[in-house]
């Protein structure tokens, strides 16, 4: 079975006339700054007045109008006999706050959001900006036009064909500046799509065929290990996770490498939990728990998102990622409280509960990353533990580090994204909660739970630089708010593309 068709994101283009001139347009969006002296009105507002002969100031103050980002105060344009352009159908009056990118951001998505079903915005929300607040326009644009469906009759809404950012008057040298936005826009609608999908039809098969075709239209090289193949390579965690499924597991390699000095470029690689659906086996989840957990493979998401990116934003270092993918189902051949896996390199594990089973996959994939791929750097991300949400709520995702220049430079590249991360700490004095007197490791250390998860897989990372980012805590949006709508997010994919694509993204970290 395959999705339906789906939604495409909207064009972007550029252009130096004010959004009012811009000839087909039937939306034209100016901007409304919330100043310390009051409202004011952004480029493209006085030939829009002209146009319409109207007190725009007056339709704010009636409206009761605050600037705030994303707030949208319309007006609709009846008789067009008098304009220039007479396809005019609506003005939209858009809050960007103070005009920090991340305002932007959420005003491009509210944007996005009301103009659903439009041919063409012409807007001059970008037109006074630099690169990193054009940048997060286009990222709320494209976001906020997101949307998964499978319905027979096709998509409820359809996302507005055409932005215009308008009133650009550089527009011709911001061509790379609107390039790498979509690029990362299109890895977190990518990485989105990825984890709406229902699961029965996203199997490790299922997940490892899209890795293949990213690769192919991005060319990377690409690895793809079978159940057997994982089986006689060691991989216990993905073969014991993966047993009680019809769909067994499977382990996918990409490797990306730079245009430029590839042999001297530094190494990154990126593991990702893919677990594509999630009972909790034996020790099985309640059923409003369970309902989520079509997305447990978002970590896997994001790094087939992101490595399908690199090349769109001129990653400068190598990167290798890893997808490790299995289904936790519930069967005869589950496995069960007290037995142990052999990961791969031969470090075992007691499972104590069946539904920490993410770090069990990603234990193989981190310890294939430190003996195979010998990166630089490691960095893991995981919908993981149910105790993120609970520490940072479902607005910020969590992170640890072993390695402070590459804790404040994740930190600072979650930020820029507008995918905010918080570090929590590696306290060495829980270890004793993660010992098992029968293997290596207790996969189930208890409370504080995810520090003793991220303590588990501290074992799987040699002394490399490391970061593991648990984005449970971020991994469904509770309604459709700024750029996100209700469900899974897909976040991370934006974070580590506004990382990778520095000049120098491990400055300080290594040598």
């Amino acid at each position: 079975m395959a999705l339906p068709p789906q939604v495409s994101p909207p064009q972007v283009a550029l252009s130096d006339v004010a959004p009012s001139a811009v000839v087909g347009a039937d939306v034209v969006a100016v901007p409304v700054l919330a100043e310390a002296e009051g409202l004011t009105l952004g480029p493209g507002a006085a030939e829009l007045l002209d146009e319409l002969g109207e007190d725009l100031f007056a339709l704010l103050e009636a409206s009761s109008a605050t600037g705030k980002a994303g707030e949208i105060v319309e007006r609709v344009v009846l008789d067009t006999s008098s304009l220039s352009n007479r396809d005019l159908r609506l003005v939209l009056l858009v809050g960007v706050g103070t005009g920090t990118p991340d305002d932007l951001r959420r005003a491009g998505s509210a944007l996005a959001r009301r103009a659903k079903g439009r041919k063409t915005v012409a807007t001059s929300l970008a037109a006074l900006c630099d690169d990193a607040g054009v940048r997060a326009v286009i990222e709320g644009v494209v976001l906020g036009s997101f949307e998964f469906h499978w319905r027979s009759d096709g998509p409820l809404q359809q996302p507005v064909e055409r932005v215009v950012l308008a009133g650009m008057m550089d527009a011709g040298s911001r061509t790379d500046v609107v390039e790498r936005a979509l690029a990362i826009a299109g890895a977190s609608w990518l990485s989105r799509t990825l984890a709406l999908a229902p699961s029965n039809v996203k199997n490790p098969a299922w997940l490892a065929d899209q890795a293949t075709e990213v690769a192919r239209r991005a060319g990377l090289d690409v690895k793809v290990w079978d159940e057997k193949a994982l089986k006689s390579e060691g991989f216990g965690g993905l073969i014991g996770v993966g047993q009680a499924s019809v769909n067994p597991p499977r382990m996918v390699r990409l490797d990306y490498a730079p245009r430029k000095k590839a042999k001297k470029a530094l190494h990154v690689a990126l593991v990702g939990k893919g677990i594509t659906f999630d009972t909790g086996g034996l020790s099985i989840k309640p059923r409003d728990n369970m309902m989520l957990m079509k997305r447990d493979m978002t970590g896997a998401g994001v790094v087939l998102a992101v490595m399908g990116a690199l090349a769109d934003v001129d990653c400068p270092v190598r990167v290798t990622g890893l997808m490790a993918c299995a289904e936790n189902s519930v069967g005869a051949n589950s496995i069960r409280p007290g037995d142990v896996l052999r990961h791969y390199g031969g470090r075992t594990s007691e499972v104590t509960n069946t539904d920490a089973e993410g770090r069990l996959v990603l234990a193989d994939a981190l310890a294939y990353a430190v003996a195979e791929v010998k990166p630089d750097v490691i960095v893991d991300i995981a919908t993981l533990t149910g105790a993120m949400k609970i520490s940072l709520g479902q607005k910020t995702g969590g992170f640890f580090a072993n390695n402070d220049a590459l804790a404040v430079t994740v930190r600072a590249a979650s930020l820029a994204a507008g995918e905010p991360l918080w570090r929590m700490p590696i306290v060495a004095d829980y270890e004793e909660r993660i010992a098992s007197k029968v293997a290596d490791a207790d996969n189930a250390g208890g409370t504080p739970g995810a520090i003793t998860a991220t303590l588990f897989l501290q074992h799987f990372v040699g002394d490399l630089p490391w970061a593991h980012l648990d984005v449970a805590s971020v991994g469904d949006s509770p309604k459709d708010e700024f750029e996100y709508t209700k469900g899974p997010t897909g976040f991370g994919a934006r974070a580590l593309l506004h990382w990778l694509e520095l000049r120098e993204p491990l400055a300080g970290v290594v040598g």
